[in-house]
């Protein structure tokens, strides 16, 4: 099945409009989350996680798909994973629509995204959500990504870097855990953020979850590019591939 529903036993908290979360199990992800729960503006009632169904991974990322049911069990929000296996566009806005609708059904009216700053990706995701007749939010929306990673750090996340762009980094920064020292190590034209795809986390603690993910860091794998990543979104280094860490669940 491409889409599937992980259930949990909760109940709807209030009578606040019904949301999905686009969740990724990173930091941005964490944290905006952590922000929306907190405020109680909506009932945010499934995570939705696209996973890469050859390989049983998070899209991009490479999470084990062990990892992210771990993560959504420790928030306690069940999550519609979206598997993809052929990687088209068409494919991926085909199986979200699907899912997309699935949740409509149930009530769902909005979805959230932690998007900071891309223009682009913000009109992709509001045109495709006009199709379904739903509303985007983003709210962490133009706040200063040097002040987001300090207060991420501040409130007591955790969280490791999975997968890092060959044009911005070398190997030995990817399976790093991102504290104060990794944040004032980073190169002068990196987001602190990696909000243009510098690089890609993995949240395991902090006051969004019950209890804290453990794991083993494992191979670092690399893989090139068919398509170099400046020939398709104008990036200003050259990226020829992409150093990922597999994360061993304990």
């Amino acid at each position: 099945m491409a889409v599937d529903i992980v259930p949990m036993d909760i109940k709807n908290k209030s009578d606040v409009p019904s949301a999905i979360f686009c969740w990724s199990g990173g930091k941005d992800s964490s944290y905006c989350l952590y922000k929306v729960l907190q405020e109680k503006l909506y009932d945010v009632k499934y995570l939705l996680t696209t996973i890469n169904g050859q390989v049983g991974r998070i899209s991009m990322h490479g999470v084990r798909e062990e990892l992210l049911d771990k993560q959504t069990d420790a928030i306690g929000i069940p999550v519609i994973k979206v598997r993809v296996h052929a990687g088209t566009n068409e494919e991926y806005e085909q199986l979200m629509t699907e899912a997309l609708n699935k949740a409509k059904s149930e009530g769902v009216t909005h979805v959230i995204f932690g998007d900071i700053f891309l223009e682009d990706l913000r009109d992709y995701r509001e045109k495709n959500l006009a199709r379904v007749d739903m509303q985007a939010v983003f709210p962490l929306w133009k706040i200063n990504t040097k002040q987001l990673i300090h207060d991420f750090i501040q409130d007591g996340f955790e969280t490791v870097t999975c997968c890092i762009n060959d044009g911005y980094f070398t190997p030995s920064w990817v399976g790093r855990k991102i504290d104060v020292g990794f944040v004032q190590d980073l190169p002068q034209h990196v987001d602190p953020c990696g909000e243009n795809g510098e690089y890609h986390t993995f949240c395991y603690a902090g006051p969004l979850f019950n209890k804290k993910i453990t794991f083993d860091l494992g191979e670092k794998v690399y893989k090139p590019l068919q398509v170099p990543v400046d020939d398709v979104c104008k990036s200003p280094v050259q990226t020829k591939g992409f150093w990922y860490c597999d994360l061993i669940p304990q």
